[in-house]
């Protein structure tokens, strides 16, 4: 699964670029795509929908960050 992720992120961030100079705009709207984009792995929902179906029916989730 890192793998796939890895070559998703590459869709963005090109292999040999720069992380130094990628602002965070940048990486936002990556993260926010990736993040809404469905995924076979997880039945073709996106990992925002899988996290909050997880959780939707239960009673005090905290959440560490």
């Amino acid at each position: 699964m890192n793998e796939n992720t890895n070559g998703l992120l590459r869709q963005y961030f090109p292999k040999k670029m720069d992380f130094r100079k990628i602002d965070d705009k940048s990486i936002n709207l990556a993260l926010e795509r990736l993040n809404n984009r469905p995924r076979k792995s997880l039945e073709f929902v996106s990992p925002n929908e899988a996290f909050s179906n997880e959780f939707k029916n239960k009673e005090n989730v905290v959440l560490m960050i």
